[in-house]
């Protein structure tokens, strides 16, 4: 099945049109409002340059419900140790360029300047968040994700000190449960978010369930006051 390409005038089409593997579309480009636009249906941006922009929509859909995330007892131990403290939204930018940067097992991640600036567009919009991992005054780990009515989309995550971006993701859930939220969606499985929780489920079942979600008023704006209480190091 071809790939549907896109220019900056016309929309998505059919999810059900997307290939295998899961891409939808190519092309087009990464306004804000095309990006809010793939996100109501399921669809979201993954490529590396100097590939054209891919639009995704995967099936199966990995996601998993904030109150059924998994804390191991190694995890539970580390949190009791009280060695990293939490906020959100306070240096967005910063968390999405440690993101970008090459992992010890690969090259860089998708996360080109094209992405960064519109991702922290949509965040000044209130809709892209993050979540910051310190330990004392340095920054150790984190994520960003999108947020819409009860869901929230998880695009990255990164670490520097051991295990930072597992607390960041355990303290997400929390919150997020907490908040209400009904879903994170994880987009595509691996076994570290598996170990954690996640699982799959049909791309249609999951548009059923991104339905109900946008049905919800969406927290839009600076999340930092919806962490209060995590600045100081914290147990589980």
């Amino acid at each position: 099945m071809p790939i549907f390409k896109l220019d900056e005038s016309n929309m998505f089409p059919p999810v059900e049109l997307s290939t295998k593997d899961g891409i939808l579309a190519m092309g087009g480009d990464l306004s804000t409002g095309r990006l809010l636009e793939a996100y109501k249906r399921g669809i979201f941006p993954w490529y590396s340059e100097p590939e054209p922009i891919l639009w995704w929509s995967p099936d199966p859909r990995c996601i998993l419900f904030p109150h059924e995330a998994v804390v191991s007892e190694s995890m539970k131990k580390l949190f009791n140790k009280q060695i990293f403290s939490f906020t959100a939204d306070t240096c967005f930018r910063e968390v999405m360029v440690s993101c970008s940067k090459p992992r010890r097992t690969g090259p860089g991640t998708w996360i080109t300047p094209a992405i960064l600036e519109s991702y922290c567009r949509l965040h000044d919009m209130g809709f892209a968040h993050s979540i910051e991992v310190w330990h004392n005054t340095s920054l150790v780990g984190g994520l960003y994700g999108v947020s819409l009515g009860s869901i929230f989309v998880g695009e990255s995550m990164f670490h520097i000190q051991a295990n930072a971006s597992k607390a960041a993701f355990i303290i997400l859930c929390k919150r997020l449960s907490e908040l209400g939220f009904m879903v994170i969606d994880c987009q595509v499985h691996s076994p570290h978010l598996a170990s954690m929780g996640a699982w799959e489920l049909p791309r249609k079942n999951y548009l059923d369930l991104l339905k109900q979600c946008l049905e919800h008023p969406t927290r839009q704006g600076n999340w930092r006051d919806y962490f209060q209480g995590y600045e100081k190091a914290i147990r589980i």
